[in-house]
């Protein structure tokens, strides 16, 4: 693996996939419904009783004002129209202590809880989504959340109080050329006396505008990938542009260049060569805000459908009582409710410390970003020609600005931030075969010699002969399993049923395909979708059955979800086996060919030839500086 000074490194395909291999937990210290779930063992224990968070007044009393400064004070309009966040509202963000939520009060923060600080992010996000990313980007994957977890004691000392204080953090790692593939990232920090020289370009840092402190990888030479804390405004650092979105109008992204930045050596973070494992643990819990954002804009989505829907008549009836309508209602209402179980459950989890939660954390992500996105679509197929309308245009001719477009651009991103939907897949269908590879690797592995696949043919032959039988037969077949879930143990038995079949797909896969498995990503992107829903049932299942004595409405929605999962769920076992995936990979490469160009005649197409990702070269930048610095709170 090589790299030229500031360019991406040259990696094949075996090493980028070792790369991260080796950044992963490789260790299950902790039971994890989720893995147990696509094991085909249904261990309901993990996750009921419902878990009770303990009392937190403060939090408590902080989301009253939060909730407060977003109703009154926080101008979602504003930012949206103007595609900025003004200084005040930093300012007052600060005031509340809003910069803080993740840090320990020790350090001047609040300390939160994750169920309490995704309380927050929902709540904010409600009112403006650019204002919650801010908020996310700066706590989940910003200089916090790393700190609280690898920094040492000196660091934490040093740069926690001042974030909590309201100066905000970045994270950097996505460069030009190199998104979800790291092992060719092209960013160095050569040691130099005292510390290390940083060069290189990232792209797309989230807060980077505005950012006083970056949590930036770089690959060390002869070390790996590591994390820094860095200066933002240390000498060689040079915000170039502020990039433009779909969505999100005020979230303050950047293209930020390093020049010869001196970066002292205690400000590596966790050690030289631990900066891929320090952010995919990072994004264990940091991955709970993005469903926290998604579950404000479902809350949102299902308000407007329900107001409109009943105010709004067509043919003599209000509209939400026509089918065509009313199945897209039932939709929002029971995903939404879905959604919230599933991130509540998982913040409760995480918050208790006593579940291993990557899965479950990367799950709720995959679930919440798609599903969200649904919803939006058919909050704006619910509206008609004012849900394509923007909320400006409808107050400028006296009717309600009602944001639903908005809702749809701000929603999108959560399908790509944080690990794409395809990214998801596969690195959740990673650890769910994770106990395969573990006794059965060796044997697939072309590079295995034959004691090695000998042992390991030793070690899997013990491991599936108690295994496969215990999937042939459970407690989902009993017709009075689950009863005191009432008239939800039905879609428990059902659940309990499709994880032992689940598991006996994967087996099966893994029998045919062998090392090939890795490359069925449409496979395996169906098995992690179906193990989706199945975790959103359960989880939903359990939040009702807790919640029944005082809001036993939650049984209904809870029932109309489990009916909604399992056709899809059906759906998607059915083309497992019977898809076009094959297909569809041949006629790709006919694509990519040429073969099919003529399909392109007939309209104009811009005459260009510019690159599709931008070419950079390492040195000084050529473009005037274009950060932001927030005026101190007056």
């Amino acid at each position: 693996m090589t790299t030229t000074h500031g360019k991406p490194a040259d990696v094949s395909e075996k090493q980028a996939r070792q790369v991260a291999e080796d950044a992963r937990e490789s260790q299950w210290r902790k039971p994890s419904f989720g893995k147990e779930l696509f094991l085909g063992r249904f261990q309901l224990e993990l996750i009921d009783p419902w878990p009770q968070a303990p009392e937190r007044p403060d939090a408590d009393e902080f989301l009253g004002r939060l909730r407060a400064y977003a109703r009154d004070g926080l101008d979602g309009a504003r930012i949206e129209r103007e595609a900025r966040i003004p200084d005040e509202v930093f300012h007052e963000l600060t005031r509340l202590g809003a910069f803080g939520m993740k840090i320990d009060k020790e350090y001047g923060g609040l300390g939160l809880s994750n169920l309490h600080y995704c309380k927050a992010l929902t709540l904010l996000g409600s009112v403006s989504a650019s204002t919650a990313a801010l908020l996310s980007a700066h706590q989940s994957i910003g200089v916090p959340q790393p700190l609280k977890l690898f920094g040492s004691a000196v660091q934490k000392q040093t740069f926690l109080p001042r974030l909590a204080a309201g100066e905000v953090s970045a994270f950097l790692l996505t460069e030009p050329d190199v998104g979800s593939d790291p092992a060719r990232l092209g960013t160095t920090a050569e040691p130099v006396d005292g510390g290390f020289r940083l060069n290189g370009v990232k792209l797309w840092a989230t807060n980077g505008t505005v950012a006083t402190l970056l949590v930036v990888m770089a690959r060390v030479p002869e070390k790996g990938i590591t994390a820094f804390v860095v200066e933002g405004d240390s000498p060689g650092i040079t915000i170039e542009r502020r990039n433009a979105f779909l969505g999100l109008r005020g979230l303050e992204n950047s293209v930020t260049r390093f020049h010869d930045v001196f970066v002292p050596a205690e400000n590596v973070i966790g050690g030289l060569g631990k900066g891929l494992r320090i952010a995919l643990t990072t994004l264990n819990t940091g991955r709970l805000s993005l469903p926290a954002m998604c579950v404000g804009a479902g809350k949102r989505a299902l308000a407007i459908a329900r107001e409109w829907s009943a105010e709004r008549v067509q043919w003599g009836r209000p509209v939400g009582t026509h089918e065509a309508v009313a199945k897209k209602i039932a939709f929002i209402a029971a995903t939404t409710y879905a959604m919230e179980s599933m991130l509540d459950l998982c913040c409760l989890i995480a918050d208790d410390a006593r579940n291993d939660i990557r899965i479950e954390a990367a799950l709720v992500k995959l679930f919440a970003s798609e599903m969200a996105w649904q919803i939006a679509d058919e909050l704006i197929q619910i509206r008609g020609g004012r849900g394509y309308e923007t909320a400006e245009s409808l107050r400028a001719r006296g009717e309600r600005a009602t944001e639903a477009e908005q809702i749809l651009r701000d929603l999108r991103i959560n399908r790509i931030f944080e690990g794409s939907t395809e990214i998801m897949h596969l690195l959740i269908a990673r650890e769910a075969v994770d106990a395969h590879l573990s006794v059965a690797g060796d044997i697939i592995d072309p590079d295995a010699d034959l004691a090695r696949k000998a042992r390991a043919g030793a070690r899997a032959g013990k491991f599936y002969a108690r295994w496969l039988p215990a999937l042939a037969v459970g407690r989902g077949q009993n017709p009075t399993e689950y009863g005191r879930f009432g008239p939800l143990a039905a879609h428990l038995r059902y659940v309990e049923r499709a994880s032992r079949k689940l598991a006996r797909s994967t087996f099966y896969a893994m029998s045919r395909w062998q090392g090939g498995l890795e490359r069925k990503q449409g496979f395996l992107g169906r098995i992690v979708d179906i193990g989706a829903e199945l975790f959103a049932m359960s989880a939903t299942c359990v939040r009702a059955h807790a919640e029944r004595e005082h809001r036993p409405a939650g049984l209904e929605l809870a029932d109309l979800f489990c009916r909604q999962a399992r056709l899809r769920t059906e759906a998607l076992f059915a083309t497992l086996w019977d898809n076009t995936d094959a297909l569809d990979v041949k006629a790709a490469r006919r694509v990519l060919d040429g073969r099919y160009a003529f399909l392109e005649d007939g309209v104009v197409h811009p005459d260009t030839d510019a690159a599709w990702v931008a070419p950079w070269q390492p040195g000084a930048a050529t473009v005037a500086d274009v950060r932001r610095r927030i005026p101190e709170v007056p």
